[in-house]
């Protein structure tokens, strides 16, 4: 992939997001809903990247004013992920919410969101998964994986 690609961030409809999320994405499925989504395009149009932002999944941080950034997804494409972690959390105080947060999977380095001004908050140990006998859920591969909690400043 070429460094000098100069990118623009557009707008991206919901089903288009998960589409590429479901294209892209190395380990996840597209999230089930979201508040709002936001792109990378390259100067022809192409889209390289998209970040899906809504709801926080832990029930306890969904207070009202904060967002979570469930997916980012990339083509390949230098500083897409730096670039759309910016970008939604700009949205996100554009929309008055007062805190975005995101997670990184151990192994995943957070440069993206380093990159991006976010800070590390907390560390999480593995979740032996979703799965209980009222709530049947299959797993989608990344139980028992730790994980960092990040928020963006």
């Amino acid at each position: 992939m070429n460094d000098d690609v100069r990118l623009r961030l557009v707008p991206v409809r919901s089903r288009q997001a998960k589409e590429f999320v479901r294209t892209w994405h190395r380990h996840h499925p597209p999230p089930a809903g979201q508040i709002f989504a936001v792109g990378a395009a390259d100067d022809t149009g192409v889209l390289r990247a998209v970040a899906i932002v809504g709801r926080p999944v832990a029930r306890h941080l969904d207070d009202g004013g904060t967002l979570e950034v469930t997916r980012t997804a990339s083509d390949g494409t230098p500083n897409t992920n730096s670039i759309l972690y910016g970008a939604s959390w700009r949205a996100a105080k554009a929309l008055g919410y007062r805190r975005l947060i995101t997670y990184t999977q151990e192994g995943e380095s957070g440069a993206s969101l380093r990159g991006a001004g976010w800070r590390l908050i907390a560390s999480r140990p593995p979740r032996v998964g979703w799965h209980t006998a009222p709530r049947p859920r299959t797993g989608h591969g990344n139980d028992h994986v730790a994980r960092t909690l990040w928020e963006a400043t």
